[in-house]
């Protein structure tokens, strides 16, 4: 390790280039990324500072032109430095530019317009001031007069009000400032988004056993310097919040922080305003849907240690704490935790990595703990905690699983079952509410028989075909592809197509058989500008509507103690998607969704309706059964050879003609193939799931092995490759280590 790789003024909005130096002998043994140091810069050599990236055996420039590092700055700031450290690793990991990585944890800070807060305090002493006011008073200099004798009254004075009360000039102000007899003392005031809605209130949280229990375990190794991950595994209302509560509770009485991720924006509000009670103004918020003066400030109060707790989705993890005590993340298994930009980082890795560097621990929380997570604490890298029973006296709901093959069959080609039509009207009758989860997730073109329930699947990879526009049917992973079939290759039916249906037609469905019902709709649609989340979410919770039609963002983690129904429509179409962790998704999906049900005092129905309901996900979701989908889930991933199984890592390519990239694709194959790496898979390349999106054309080759240390090399040099032919300059690569949707 001879050079290292520096960037400088990270405040700016261009960081646009990397310098290279000498390291000195004596630090070769103390840098390490993220580090400030201070470098000589520009033709002056004058000293400026700038932050370690990375290092390098071999010069980038002429030896004799590279200059020589001046030293390290005691001292700096730490969590920036954190943040370096944590772009170069994501850099490495993840295959971006540093540039990208760089920007993704330090997004620009567009500083805008700060309000201000100002006062006049009085700097004489009352006996001065008297005798100052009668010589005002005697040469008649009334304003000077009424500004003096005010501050007599009171110390300090808010200055604009002074101004409009006391009918004062600015050159008045300025003439006391001059003489001594006042000062002007100014304080930013930071926007607080939630600070209108919410009270701090004093209430003693009481926790039941299984609360205690992973509270106390997962406390005992943070107090003996055990800084592991956590998974805390507990049933839908099971009160995993309380157990977050005072965990963050106990950090902040260390004098630590801690950051609470959560997967929706939709949660936002809910979760806030819980925080907020237990712990006041100390809470604050970081997501897209806050003004840029709002993200601004909270920026500016984490960095000035205003606050001790941060919530929000997966940037909240960079929000810049120097003191982090914990970092959780709640419903760990949602997709919405990995980037789908470059760096397509994931949160859940990112934040370990977080962890580490400052000596904090991580606890994830789900219902449906990710497959890969539960794995990990099954094998013991995880420390596992579990809470089977919900908070309080609430049961888990029942549930009834409707056969769709059988409705058809018996002459119902309605969106709704008999039986979900008859608890609709039930619930309408005693004034309790309906949760309507259409099941859209993976929705991309997929063929299935409504006789049979059977799917047109890859034969290679066990994952469903998409159809494309020119009618053939094709996989996504390897490329296979056929027609479509006229009839069901299962039962011989005609009655196989694709699924068309949205939340508007259910909206509309469910106001022509209810027109007595109050409906409201929460899609993408309905959530568009910044308050539409909690204006839907607050009048639905307020009782201003007794049906709530939605996609995937009404079942996760919402609580409203008067839904006594949920009825799944079409439960089994994210087990269609072309994707491997298809039956994955749709058990989180419809276990999530169930778990909406019977949150309050009275008891709580689902109704699940399927083409299929032999399948092992809905089968186990219908029993809220996590261990038993887990033996049947791992048992495909290992016969398949996927994640956590093995590892993968997709490779992404696009351009604008379509002939040169299915050229470079079929170049990058054969060169994969070329590095000869033992026990290295390669899949494709493959027309991607969404063939040209913007003009641009795609296309897609995915690696597998059983070590994740052997793909992370293969990635840097096929890094290495790249960068050897201007021609790879014409087409835009990126890397996804472990993906989590099809490209």
């Amino acid at each position: 390790m001879d050079f290292v790789n520096v960037i400088v003024d990270i405040s700016h909005e261009k960081v646009d280039r990397v310098f290279q130096y000498r390291i000195p002998e004596h630090l070769k043994s103390r840098l390490q990324a993220g580090m400030q140091v201070r470098i000589p810069f520009g033709r002056g050599n004058r000293l400026t500072k700038g932050y370690v990236v990375g290092f390098s055996e071999r010069p980038d420039y002429p030896p004799e032109k590279i200059k020589e590092l001046a030293g390290i700055v005691e001292g700096s700031v730490k969590a920036e430095s954190q943040l370096i450290a944590l772009a170069a690793w994501m850099r490495e990991r993840y295959g971006s530019t540093m540039n990208q990585a760089l920007k993704t944890v330090l997004p620009v800070k567009q500083k805008t317009r700060q309000k201000q807060s100002r006062k006049l305090v009085r700097s004489i002493s009352v006996l001065e001031g008297g005798q100052l006011l009668e010589e005002y008073r005697r040469k008649k200099y009334q304003a000077k007069a009424r500004l003096l004798e005010a501050l007599l009254q009171n110390e300090e004075l808010d200055y604009e009000e002074a101004v409009k009360s006391l009918k004062l000039s600015a050159a008045v102000i300025k003439g006391f400032e001059d003489k001594g007899i006042v000062r002007v003392e100014s304080r930013t005031l930071y926007r607080n988004p939630f600070a209108d809605h919410f009270t701090k209130k004093e209430k003693e949280v009481l926790l039941n056993r299984e609360q205690a229990e992973a509270v106390e375990g997962i406390w005992a190794d943070h107090q003996s310097g055990i800084r592991k991950t956590s998974l805390l595994h507990g049933v839908t209302g099971s009160g995993k919040t309380e157990v977050y509560m005072e965990l963050i509770a106990r950090v902040i009485r260390e004098g630590k922080q801690a950051i609470l991720l959560i997967p929706e924006i939709a949660l936002t509000f809910q979760t806030v305003r819980r925080f907020y009670e237990r712990f006041g103004d100390r809470v604050s918020v970081m997501h897209s849907r806050l003004s840029g003066g709002e993200r601004y400030d909270q920026f500016m109060r984490a960095q000035n240690g205003e606050i001790d707790v941060m919530i929000g989705p997966r940037s909240a993890l960079f929000t810049p704490f120097s003191k982090i005590g914990m970092i959780i993340i709640d419903e760990e298994h949602e997709g919405s935790y990995k980037s789908e930009t470059v760096p397509r980082y994931h949160a859940v890795d990112a934040a370990r990595f977080r962890a580490r560097m400052c000596g904090a621990s991580v606890v994830l929380g789900s219902a449906t703990p990710s497959v890969d997570s539960y794995d990990r604490a099954c094998s013991g890298r995880y420390g596992l905690y579990r809470l089977t029973g919900r908070y309080g006296d609430a049961k888990l709901p029942g549930v009834a699983v409707v056969d769709l093959r059988t409705e058809l069959k018996e002459g119902n080609r309605s969106i709704f079952s008999r039986k979900l039509r008859a608890a609709m009207e039930d619930r309408l009758r005693r004034g309790q509410q309906t949760m309507l989860f259409l099941n859209r997730r993976g929705l991309s073109g997929f063929v299935s028989c409504r006789s049979c329930g059977t799917a047109i699947r890859c034969p290679h990879c066990d994952v469903a075909l998409s159809l494309h526009n020119d009618g053939r049917l094709r996989c996504h992973y390897c490329g296979y592809e056929t027609g479509m079939p006229p009839l069901c290759p299962s039962c011989g039916s005609r009655y196989i197509s694709g699924f068309r249906a949205g939340t508007q037609q259910i909206e509309r469905e469910v106001q022509k058989l209810f027109p007595q019902a109050r409906v409201l709709r929460m899609d993408y649609d309905t959530t568009r500008t910044k308050e539409s989340y909690e204006q839907i979410l607050t009048a639905f919770g307020r009782g201003e509507a007794d049906i709530l039609v939605g996609t995937q963002m009404i079942v996760k983690g919402h609580d409203f103690p008067n839904v006594t129904l949920v009825g799944i429509l079409a439960a089994d179409i994210s087990l269609y998607a072309s994707d491997y962790r298809s039956s994955e998704r749709t058990f989180q999906l419809l276990t999530q969704a169930v778990g909406r049900a019977g949150r309050g005092r009275q008891a709580g129905e689902a109704v699940i309706q399927t083409y299929v309901p032999e399948h092992y996900s809905i089968r186990t979701a219908a029993r809220q059964d996590y261990e038993g989908f887990y033996r049947q889930e791992i048992l495909y991933r290992r016969m398949m050879g996927y994640p956590p199984a093995a590892f993968m890592l997709g490779i992404y390519l696009s351009g604008s003609e379509e002939e040169f990239l299915e050229k470079q694709a079929e170049r990058l194959g054969n060169a994969i193939q070329r590095l000869c790496t033992e026990g290295l898979v390669v899949i494709g390349p493959a027309v991607a799931a969404l063939s040209r999106k913007k003009d641009m054309y795609r296309m897609v080759i995915y690696l597998k092995h059983m070590k994740e240390t052997v793909l992370l090399h293969v990635k840097n040099q096929i890094e290495r490759i790249l960068e050897q032919e201007a021609v790879w300059n014409k087409i835009y690569i990126q890397f996804d280590y472990n993906p989590l949707n099809a490209y």
